[in-house]
């Protein structure tokens, strides 16, 4: 190879690096900040091939695209002095990359920069509600306000907070137990109440039942001795009737009915012959 070739292949070669270095590429979920010897330049979010000095600016590339954050348990305390063990996670995003660059560098100082942020304000509302209230009706207005309160800080760094959410909010496991026991407690305080309303809703039930049973057997008691006396007062008249009809005829038919009650084969009587009682039992009349 000749001298004259080196050269323009050394030239070539120089061209090459230096356009590569010129040129840079910024893709859908890129956001970048050209800086020149630590200072920024500009920030380009577009899409697309863009230029630059080469070898004096520098490309600093940030995610445009939501990013996860998870925190580590940690234990809160409740206005009731419950202690919670709380883990959660965010949904966040660079908004501001040149503040962000400045303020925090990199993702990972934005990790621990949102574990202060997101613990201190999850602290202080949870702090502000009772056990009860986190665990059951709430949950969601509380993370909303945690979501607005940490996103105000957030917004000094560069980044926008979007969402706060309590993935599992547990008690100490030397405390399950008891509260446990409270639980079962309470559910069987409940129980027997619910058992000892019963109880006396039957019994209501049942005197209101013999009460009726009772009315009922009186009406029918009295039903049936207004008809006995009117059979009675019936019979009476039957009778009165009959023996005004035949005087001695009525005599005889009674005291033969009379015999046949009185009279059988264990039956003793002390009595004269002479007695009006046998009037018909030695002789026909």
């Amino acid at each position: 190879m000749s001298r004259e070739l080196k050269i323009s292949a050394v030239f070539i070669a120089i061209m090459l690096v230096g356009f590569l270095q010129a040129v840079f590429l910024v893709w859908e979920t890129d956001q970048v900040v050209l800086t020149k010897f630590g200072e920024t330049v500009r920030i380009v979010a577009e899409p697309g091939l863009h230029f630059k000095i080469p070898f004096i600016y520098k490309v600093n590339r940030f995610e445009k695209r939501l990013l996860d954050y998870e925190s580590s348990p940690t234990e809160i305390i409740t206005q009731d002095k419950k202690t919670l063990i709380v883990d959660n996670y965010a949904k966040w995003r660079i908004d501001n990359p040149l503040k962000f660059m400045q303020a925090l560098g990199n993702e990972l100082g934005a990790q621990s920069r949102l574990d202060d942020i997101i613990y201190s304000e999850l602290r202080t509302e949870l702090g502000k509600h009772k056990f009860h209230d986190i665990i059951s009706t709430t949950r969601s207005a509380i993370m909303e306000q945690v979501t607005l309160e940490s996103n105000k800080k957030a917004m000094e760094y560069g980044m926008q907070v979007l969402d706060v959410r309590i993935k599992r909010a547990d008690l100490p496991q030397e405390n399950e137990r008891a509260v446990f026991a409270r639980m079962e407690a309470e559910r069987k305080r409940i129980a027997n109440q619910y058992r000892s309303e019963g109880e006396e809703e039957a019994l209501k039930i049942r005197a209101e039942t013999d009460k009726q049973a009772v009315i009922i057997m009186a009406e029918a008691e009295k039903k049936s001795q207004q008809i006995r006396g009117e059979g009675d007062a019936e019979a009476t008249k039957i009778y009165a009737l009959a023996y005004t009809k035949n005087v001695r005829f009525y005599s005889m038919v009674r005291k033969l009915e009379a015999y046949e009650t009185v009279i059988d084969t264990m039956t003793v009587m002390i009595i004269s012959p002479d007695a009006d009682f046998f009037e018909y039992f030695w002789k026909a009349p």
